[in-house]
């Protein structure tokens, strides 16, 4: 059975490189540093957590939009694509991601147990 969280990292690992050599071609700059690396993954990461917020409809002053669970899909897909890509940048496996979910699911339970 295909590990779907290795094949995900394989997906954007290709993507992130099809981006790089297109960007490359056309002469856009793409050399960053780590931390500028860092800087712009998640403020795309934020950026899509708040499109994600905009369809929840929490601004009560506006008339509120219908909204699909497939846009909700979407949305949540774009964040993980720019999950996977820090993922990447910061050269974390995808065993790696997965053991420290888990650790830290595990420190979550044992949280609201003790009264967190």
């Amino acid at each position: 059975m295909e590990d779907k969280l290795e094949r995900m990292f394989e997906e954007q690992k290709n993507l992130d490189t099809y981006i790089r050599n297109s960007q490359e071609k056309h002469g856009s700059g793409y050399e960053f540093s780590d931390k500028e690396w860092i800087d712009r993954i998640t403020t795309a990461i934020i950026e899509e957590a708040m499109e994600i917020k905009e369809h929840s409809n929490w601004k009560w002053w506006k008339k509120p939009k219908d909204f699909t669970r497939e846009e909700l899909k979407e949305e949540l897909a774009d964040l993980l694509h720019f999950w996977l890509s820090l993922c990447l940048k910061l050269g974390f496996t995808p065993e790696e991601m997965f053991e420290k979910y888990m650790e830290k699911n595990r420190k979550n339970a044992e949280r609201q147990d003790n009264g967190y």
